[in-house]
């Protein structure tokens, strides 16, 4: 007996080109900063603020890697956990655009880019989108395109084509 498919509340026909999401709304605290740089990123102007204060920097602020984190877990908390997702085959690039600050209070905006199905996967169809982070003054702090696989709705369709 096969167990039936999940019905999910988004697939790749929800994410049409030139769609707009925003979400997120995290402020940075000093300890979260220096945690995350503890294990992932230790160099020393995440670590404290007097070593921040001497970089280029000219104060403590976050890995760029952590900015990256957060806004893949604004993007599940808003909307991925409840797609057809698939993963990702990669991100094109990444820019960190301004330092991330304790006080900052970060959210994200994405733009689809691109939409189009799989040439080999006909089930499967492919996202391209923008992710840009911003704090509370709308300064863009980070931007990043990725791709993202997701189900297509229905495949029988699909498959009858």
């Amino acid at each position: 007996m096969s167990t039936p498919e999940k019905t999910y509340k988004y697939y790749w026909e929800d994410f049409p080109v030139g769609q707009i999401r925003e979400f997120g709304g995290k402020t940075m605290s000093a300890e979260e900063i220096i945690d995350f740089a503890r294990q992932f990123d230790p160099q020393p102007f995440h670590l404290s603020e007097e070593a921040g204060r001497n970089s280029l920097f000219g104060g403590l602020c976050a890995s760029g890697w952590h900015t990256c984190a957060l806004a893949m877990r604004m993007m599940c908390d808003a909307y991925l956990l409840e797609t057809a997702s698939l993963g990702s085959p990669g991100l094109e690039n990444i820019r960190w655009l301004k330092p991330v600050r304790p006080g900052d209070t970060l959210h994200v905006r994405t733009v689809v880019l691109e939409a189009r199905p799989l040439d080999s996967r006909p089930d499967v169809g492919l996202v391209r989108t923008r992710w840009e982070m911003l704090n509370q003054n709308n300064e863009e702090v980070m931007q990043m395109e990725g791709y993202g696989m997701f189900r297509r709705r229905d495949v029988t369709k699909v498959q009858a084509v």
